[in-house]
């Protein structure tokens, strides 16, 4: 058996940190990834975000956005497949859920490309009406 208190020949050591202009990149990838929802601004959050001030703020307005959006997609998903079981007024009552669920995804859409377009000329971007999961 080996000693429990012997120290591994590698340890484990956090990343370089990142250029001003591959924080920049980082940033702005985190908030265009939002067009395909969670899993991009989650992996760019969890990989980057003690590498650069710049993508640990962005990253994290990003994801909580995510976040909230995903949400919301679930929510509408659930209440149209419970109302598209009531007779008669409940298909339409989906399909008018689903007119919703094609309008959040636009919105999502524009705000992440706003929010790149803005991180990548330099700035900074706060969505709207954006419940911030992550402090």
């Amino acid at each position: 058996m080996s000693d429990p208190n012997a120290t591994p020949p590698y340890q484990p050591t956090a990343g370089a940190p990142l250029s001003a202009s591959d924080d920049k990149l980082w940033a702005s990838l985190a908030h265009f990834g939002n067009i395909i929802l969670l899993i991009p601004a989650l992996i760019i959050y969890l990989v980057f975000k003690d590498r650069g001030a710049l993508v640990n703020q962005e990253g994290k307005e990003a994801l909580n956005w995510t976040i909230n959006v995903t949400g919301v997609i679930i929510v509408i998903n659930i209440v149209s497949a419970i109302l598209g079981i009531i007779p008669f007024i409940g298909p339409i009552l989906a399909l008018l859920l689903s007119l919703l669920w094609v309008a959040v995804l636009i919105v999502n859409l524009v705000f992440a490309i706003i929010g790149g377009v803005r991180v990548n000329g330099g700035g900074t971007y706060r969505y709207p009406f954006n419940y911030r999961w992550i402090k």
